[in-house]
């Protein structure tokens, strides 16, 4: 299981405590020390079964410059929104959990990160 987390973020910081807590064993990605390549997206954003635009925190300073409200949310516009993503991390909403069956979470609540567990055989 592979967690991507911003340590200045609160609910990340809420999501490694329940891993600790229950013994999970994890590896930690600073998603904004070493950011996402663009088929890495590609990749977490088909296990996670959501679009770019799902997982993109709009009210940021950065999206408000980029003007991402305004883009189209279309397979068309799809690319636009990955390299957005990766070229501007801050953006990626988080943390994103990848559990060892090929699934993966937006672990923002204590549900979402004990699914996880459970989907990578942990005690959750």
């Amino acid at each position: 299981m592979e967690i991507w987390l911003n340590p200045a973020c609160s609910k990340c910081r809420s999501a490694v405590q329940i891993l600790d807590e229950e013994g999970a064993e994890y590896t930690v990605r600073k998603y904004l020390e070493e950011p996402p390549t663009a088929e890495e997206l590609r990749a977490v954003l088909e296990r996670l079964g959501l679009e770019p635009w799902d997982i993109t925190r709009t009210q940021e300073a950065e999206a408000k410059e980029l003007g991402v409200a305004a883009w189209e949310r279309t397979d068309a516009g799809r690319e636009r929104w990955i390299a957005a993503l990766a070229a501007h991390p801050r953006l990626i909403q988080r943390p994103i959990i990848t559990a060892d069956d090929g699934s993966a979470l937006v672990g923002r609540s204590e549900q979402a990160v004990k699914e996880a567990m459970g989907r990578t055989g942990g005690d959750a």
